[in-house]
């Protein structure tokens, strides 16, 4: 039988077709635009999402026995505000995941109703990016559309309605709402008051790899494939890419270089950061995960590439940076904002050390190693709550360069796996689609069948101690600017 996963992520949708033992058929991707109407928002249209996904399923089908498609499942965007009327219609566009514009909602939830308060309804205090926010925002700034909610609705979420007709999410997806009870997995009935929302305009909760329902009977024949196809609740997208990494269980950890950052540790009990650096969120496997977040990663090296250098030539950029640790640049990687550990939709991106004797791979350099140095931010507070991975594996469209990966492995002393596929998100979403399915008892069964790890990158213990003696003055660059980010916004 066959799987299909769905990762929807900010710039493009990815898709993929598996068989049951987890081999990648086919893959493609389909782009859409990305609006930023002032600076600091970032919105998109989701009949672009669905428009391009369906278009994206009938190339991936195009040459595949389609009787033999079992399951289908999402991967997606997290955050994202989306909100129907009574006729199912979008209102207005969606308000994603790096939109900036709550800083003064963000304010209102932590200091009026009060992070403590906030940790004990949802286990997670409130960030410019989460959907609660937004909400908030849209309530004072929309009211006339607020009237008209009858659905609220994540970015992922929406395409299972149009496959489905099912109003679902998922846990982990419905973990960064600041809605969401993540301990007891269930909305939180507190937080929908506060935020002027009632039960019923919330999708129904699922397990990641639980069935919503199947295609609805118009679209199965618009693909052609059997009326019975599952579909699966599908996961956030740095869940879904654990799940496509086999980061489930107890300790593991994941690092994502995407458009966002992310380091990702899975855990089978419940526990939250106490200082909200971190976020506590239910995982794809039916426990727990901790994550901290960056807003810009791979999308930092895309700007200084493609925007600054002119260049889409990444690769022969990279190959000119040769004396690691030694660097006399820094860049903070704050393009967007930064959510973890700082929580500050002010920040933004700077350069500092330059001299009359530094070059462009200087520059590239500092912001590769930006990056790294702020995942190693959300590292340090996971090791202050007594978590010492040994390990991690990696993934994300970054995670393709040999020279970031080995920055990242020595400057977080981590030995980096590599798995088989680089397809994580998808893979993730097609591997929940095979357990929904009934091709696998549980999504720990489906990654320990499909996910391998075929190279290592091991941390060299010169290279440890010179990014060690660089990261302790790395980490002293944003409290010491941080004052002047309201002053220039």
């Amino acid at each position: 039988m066959l799987y299909i996963g769905i990762d929807l992520g900010t710039s493009a949708v990815k898709l993929l077709i598996m068989d049951e033992k987890g081999k990648i058929q086919k893959a493609t991707a389909r782009e859409y635009p990305l609006c930023f109407p002032k600076p600091g928002w970032s919105e998109q249209n989701p009949e672009d999402w669905y428009e391009q996904t369906v278009a994206g399923l009938k190339e991936l089908l195009g040459d595949v026995d389609r009787s033999q498609v079992a399951g289908i499942s999402f991967g997606g965007q997290m955050h994202g505000l989306v909100v129907l009327d009574a006729e199912d219609r979008v209102l207005r566009p969606a308000i994603l995941w790096n939109d900036g514009r709550t800083a003064e909602e963000t304010r209102y939830l932590n200091e009026t109703v009060g992070r403590e308060k906030l940790a004990a309804c949802t286990a997670n205090i409130a960030f410019a990016g989460f959907t609660a926010p937004k909400l908030l925002w849209m309530r004072r700034h929309e009211p006339e559309l607020f009237a008209q909610i009858d659905k609220i609705m994540l970015p992922k979420d929406y395409l299972t309605y149009r496959f489905t007709g099912v109003h679902a999410t998922d846990v982990s997806d419905a973990s960064g709402t600041l809605l969401f009870d993540v301990k007891n997995r269930c909305w939180s009935e507190e937080m929908l008051d506060i935020c002027s929302v009632r039960m019923e305009q919330m999708p129904r909760i699922f397990e990641s790899y639980e069935s919503v329902g199947v295609l609805t009977p118009e679209f199965a024949d618009e693909l052609g494939v059997p009326s019975g196809v599952v579909v699966a609740a599908g996961a956030g997208d740095n869940a879904a890419a654990a799940v496509g990494t086999g980061t489930v269980g107890n300790g593991m950890c994941n690092i994502s270089l995407g458009t966002s950052g992310t380091v990702f540790i899975s855990g089978t009990q419940f526990g939250a950061d106490q200082h909200y650096a971190l976020h506590s969120f239910a995982h794809a496997d039916g426990h727990y995960h901790l994550m901290g977040c960056m807003l810009s990663a791979a999308s930092c090296n895309k700007w200084w590439m493609e925007e600054i250098l002119q260049t889409k030539d990444f690769a022969r950029e990279q190959q000119l940076v040769e004396r690691l640790g030694e660097n006399h640049v820094y860049f903070l990687p704050y393009l967007m904002g930064e959510r973890s550990p700082h929580n500050d939709p002010l920040a933004r991106g700077v350069f500092i050390g330059m001299t009359m004797d530094t070059t462009r791979t200087d520059m590239t350099q500092a912001v590769l190693e930006g990056v790294a140095f702020a995942l190693r931010d959300s590292f340090e507070v996971a090791r202050r709550l007594g978590l010492y991975p040994a390990r991690t594996k990696i993934c994300g469209g970054g995670a393709k360069s040999a020279l970031w990966k080995r920055m990242i492995s020595n400057i977080l002393n981590l030995q980096v796996d590599i798995a088989e596929s680089e397809e994580g998100p998808a893979l993730g979403a097609a591997m929940l689609a095979a357990v929904a399915a009934g091709a696998y008892a549980s999504v720990e069964e489906a990654a320990e069948a499909i996910v391998r790890v075929v190279e290592t990158v091991e941390p060299e213990a010169a290279l440890v101690e010179k990014y060690e003696q660089r990261y302790q003055k790395f980490r002293q660059i944003y409290p010491a600017v941080r004052e002047l980010y309201p002053v220039i916004e």
